[in-house]
Parts: structure tokens; C-alpha cells; sequence
């Protein structure tokens, strides 16, 4: 796979449901899921999503955003959060470095 990005999730009982809801919101690109026992790496090329909106659908409508933040142990790529929505993103060059 070229450029993985995605998160890596800590293992609980939500992780499945977590991985529906990217799986979702990533419909035209194929999501790796790496099971590692005590974490999971979920990762796609180039850009990974995941809504709030697809989170409520699988983990009930009072499931928050930042709730996932909290079972993030690490993530590929950079990261992007919005009020809805986090993505992953593959970064070619940092944002105000010179070449």
C-alpha cells in the first residue's frame, strides 16, 4: 500500500464498531486493519476519514467525537480535526518548511 495513514487504536470493546464507521466513510478505498492484540492499526492510502455521523450510526446517537481521541495510542499521517470529522492525511511537506 502506498502512503498508509490511519489511526492506531487501542484495543476495547468499541474497536469493531469504530472500523464500520471508517469503513463507511472511506467507500471507494481499501481499509487495512492490522490486529495486534493489545492495539489495532487501521490504515488506507493517502487519506483516511471517519464522521461523527458514521460513529453515532455504530456506537448510538450520545457517542461524541472527542471520544475517539481517546482511544487513539498513535496514528500515521497528520492528522486533521474538525467539529464533525477527523481525517489522516498523507504529508509530503510540512507546512512552511523550506526545500
Amino acid at each position: 500500500m502506498d502512503h498508509p495513514v490511519g489511526p492506531v487504536l487501542r484495543m476495547c470493546d468499541e474497536v469493531e464498531s469504530v472500523v464500520a464507521a471508517i469503513r463507511d466513510d472511506n467507500p471507494d478505498i481499501d481499509i487495512e486493519v492490522v490486529d495486534r492484540g493489545a492495539y489495532v492499526r487501521v490504515q488506507g492510502p493517502g487519506r483516511v476519514r471517519v464522521t461523527e455521523a458514521s460513529l453515532q450510526h455504530h456506537l448510538g446517537p450520545s457517542f461524541e467525537l472527542r471520544s475517539l481521541q481517546t482511544m487513539l495510542s498513535s496514528f500515521a499521517g497528520r492528522i486533521r480535526t474538525s467539529s464533525d470529522e477527523i481525517s489522516w492525511e498523507w504529508a509530503t511537506k510540512r507546512s512552511g518548511a523550506s526545500a
